[in-house]
This record gives C-alpha cells, structure tokens and sequence, in this order.
C-alpha cells in the first residue's frame, strides 16, 4: 500500500506559496499519496490568533503535520507539546510533525538558509554582516550566519527591543558579541562584508526593500530570503551596483526538503526539488 500524506501550510497570504507543489511533486516522484492544503488566514479572513482553532482541527482531520509562515512561527510555539532542540534555541516554528497525539515543532528555516547559502555564496567573507529583520524568520537565518562562521552579526529590526533580545539570545548561544543590537545601521552596512535581508520586505505584498539604496556598495554580498518574486527590489539593487546576490529559493527548496524528511521519514533528494523549483519559476 502507498504511503499516505495529508499537509498544510499555516500563514497569512501565501496563494503564491510554491511549497506545496515542491512536496507532491516530490512525493510522486517517490510513489506516494501526498496532499499540501493552504490555510491561508488572509484567504480565510482570519486573524492571526485563530492558530490554536487551526492546530485542533488539523488534528481531528488527519493531518500528518503542517508547515508554519509568517506572521505564526513564534505564536505556535506555546502550543506546541515538544520543541526540537533546533526550534528551541531559535525559537521559532515552522514545520510541525502531527503524530500519536503529539504536536512536535522543528525549525528547517535554519538549516535551509544554510545549505542556500553554501551552494550560493562559498566564499563570501564573514567576518562583519549586517541581518535586518529580527522576527521568526530573522531568528532562524540568524542562528544559520553565526553557525556559518559569520564574526560579529549586527541586527536591524523595526523593533529595537526585538533586536535586542535576540542578540542576547545568540550570545548566550554562540559566545559573548557574537551578535549585536544596531545602534547606527549606517555605520554598521558601511563595515560589513555583507547584508541578509531577513524581513518580508520585497515580496509583493509588502513592496520596497529593507536597506536603502544609499548603503549598498560594491564590495558587499545581499542575501535575500524573500522568494517570490526571486528578484526582489533590494536584490535588484544590489545587481546594478554590481554586488554578489542570492535570492531566496534555495532556502525555500532546502527548508522543504528537510521538512519532507521530517514529515514522511524519507529523505526526498534535494536535486530534484531543486530542478522542480527552477521549472516552477522559470519566466514563460
């Protein structure tokens, strides 16, 4: 008999999500039944605080376990039963494993930013990089850049205290300044071999781009986490003055391929989702 999945995505605006395509057109590829639902909270007109109605009905449904976005990956944390050790650190969710009456929460956000961006970026120096951005997501790729070997990690958040919190968790976790809350962002871009946009900022609901054009230069590598679209403004930006990019669809492909394991307990093959995702967006 075939495996059997049922997954979904929790967030807000995520029709354009290409997450669930890169799972079932993986899982046939390995001959399994496999079925990826959005719940999209903007598509449903719910708010954000819906999450533990959704977490319960997923349940009593049958679903094998659902993927967390923006704006839910920290609010799920306080109804979840485990944490892995990744998620706990970061603290932050994006992927849950439903099973034997568990709600178990990891975080692939991490790992995929990570694996992105040794495939993209190799030899990129690491030595001063500036994140902006300090929410879920933000908290998942700062934990990947320390654990990269990134020097001294400087955080710019539209909420100074929120940045502020989490240089304190990543010093805790990776050594004393390791990582700290910008006082002055432009000074900081000025010192910094290179930028990770860590913000919604560049998708299309949420237009514009996180660093200003003015602070970009030559000399410094942009990492974009956003995916869709994969040329964002910043990115965009940050051609024309002729810096090294990445955009944001090798972490997609790689947060998923982690999540797939997680999910199914096999391990999809991280080439193939990687040339599906490449078909997915490829300008007609």
């Amino acid at each position: 008999m075939q495996p059997c999945y049922l997954i979904g995505l929790i967030g807000s605006g995520i029709q354009a999500s290409l997450t669930p395509a890169m799972h079932m057109q993986e899982a046939d590829a390995l001959g399994f039944r496999y079925l990826y639902r959005l719940i999209d909270l903007t598509a449903l007109g719910l708010p954000a605080d819906a999450l533990p109605d959704l977490l319960t009905a997923a349940e009593r449904m049958g679903f094998n376990g659902l993927n967390i976005t923006h704006p839910c990956k920290q609010l799920v944390l306080p109804l979840l039963d485990q944490l892995s050790d990744d998620a706990r650190a970061i603290g932050a969710v994006n992927t849950v494993v439903l099973t034997h009456g568990k709600r178990i929460g990891h975080n692939t956000d991490a790992s995929g930013f990570a694996a992105a961006f040794r495939r993209g970026l190799p030899d990129a120096a690491l030595d001063r990089v500036v994140q902006f951005g300090a929410g879920g997501a933000g908290c998942a790729v700062a934990h990947a850049a320390l654990g990269l070997g990134v020097g001294q990690l400087t955080l710019v958040d539209t909420d100074p205290l929120r940045a502020a919190a989490l240089a304190h968790s990543l010093c805790a976790r990776f050594g004393a300044n390791r990582a700290v809350a910008a006082a002055d962002s432009t000074a900081a871009v000025a010192a910094a071999d290179g930028l990770i946009n860590a913000t919604p900022m560049g998708m299309a609901k949420y237009p514009g781009q996180a660093v200003p054009d003015a602070m970009l230069q030559s000399n410094h590598w942009v990492a974009d986490i956003v995916y869709f679209p994969l040329e964002t403004a910043l990115l965009a930006t940050a051609r024309a003055k002729r810096c090294r990019v990445l955009h944001g669809g090798g972490m997609a492909v790689f947060q998923a391929v982690e999540a797939f394991r997680l999910f199914t307990g096999t391990a999809p093959r991280a080439d193939r989702m990687l040339a599906h995702f490449d078909q997915l967006t490829a300008s007609p």
